[in-house]
């Protein structure tokens, strides 16, 4: 017999509420896309990339990343920027609280896909108040690395929520 736990904390019910609590909490995602290059190019890749949707006091849904082109995940995504981002509920209290594997199906997913696109002029100092205020670390990164913005900009939606 399945058994749940009462969420706390969770943001709005419903499922639009915890997407939108996973969009707005996680401090990281899985950035999957195809290898352009060398032995295993059209093979699925994927890396671990700090993300922010917003500064802190103004969460916007829209996933923001600060990445250099010396990371193969970003050099694929420059040359075909069709990605899907998941995020994890484990990040987040309520399986830790509940002591419960990130991977049981308890603990929600959220999958965006959509395209990685570099963050126009007029849209980078908004991208660097949301990277910096919640890596603030991520402004001593060596210069030498080229970093830019890219955002997500989202077309499908899926999340997982037992």
């Amino acid at each position: 017999r399945m058994f749940s736990y009462r969420r706390e904390g969770g943001g709005a019910p419903g499922r639009a509420g915890t997407a939108r609590f996973l969009a707005r909490h996680n401090t990281w995602g899985f950035v999957a896309t195809r290898a352009a290059r060398g032995k295993i190019q059209g093979m699925p890749y994927g890396n671990c990339l700090l993300l922010s949707d917003g500064p802190i006091n103004n969460s916007t849904g829209i996933p923001f990343f600060y990445v250099t082109p010396k990371d193969n995940t970003v050099t694929d995504l420059l040359k075909n920027p069709m990605a899907s981002l998941t995020l994890p509920e484990a990040d987040g209290n309520f399986c830790r609280k509940n002591v419960i594997d990130p991977e049981d199906p308890r603990c929600a997913r959220l999958t965006l896909m959509g395209q990685m696109v570099m963050v126009p002029p007029e849209e980078v100092e908004f991208a660097k108040q949301a990277m910096f205020s919640r890596h603030p670390v991520v402004r001593k990164w060596p210069r030498s690395y080229e970093w830019f913005f890219m955002k997500m900009n989202i077309e499908h939606i899926w999340l997982q929520s037992w």
